[in-house]
């Protein structure tokens, strides 16, 4: 019962989280189509699905800590799947910086769109 509940109120949060950040991207949205200043909302929409997946990591890594289970590390993860993701979630941000020159750049901001549609 005790896992059930940490489980349902971690998804909870987690979910909350989730809604908060959507309703505050569409604000950052709207904000930059009245200013033009799209950074804070480029900066945003590339840097919350990285903190969504951190989130969505916790409970489980809470668990191991509890367990007292041994730490490892996935290095062959983290250069097959990690940083390639990191990289495709940062186009934005560095397209806006460096200009679309970058590997992916131009076929990620001509299809690509990081707002949910509801």
């Amino acid at each position: 019962m005790k896992r059930f509940l940490f489980i349902f109120f971690s998804t909870v949060v987690i979910g909350m989280i989730f809604y908060l950040g959507m309703d505050y991207q569409v604000g950052l949205r709207e904000k930059a189509a009245i200013t033009f200043n799209l950074m804070p909302y480029i900066i945003f929409a590339s840097i919350f699905p990285v903190f969504i997946g951190l989130l969505l990591r916790l409970p489980k890594l809470i668990v191991e800590i509890k367990d007292k289970k041994q730490w490892s590390f996935d290095w062959i993860k983290l250069f097959t799947i990690g940083i390639p993701s990191l990289y495709i979630a940062m186009i934005p941000i560095l397209a806006a910086s460096y200009g679309t020159n970058l590997l992916f750049s131009k076929a990620y901001l001509l299809i690509g769109d990081t707002h949910l549609h509801q």
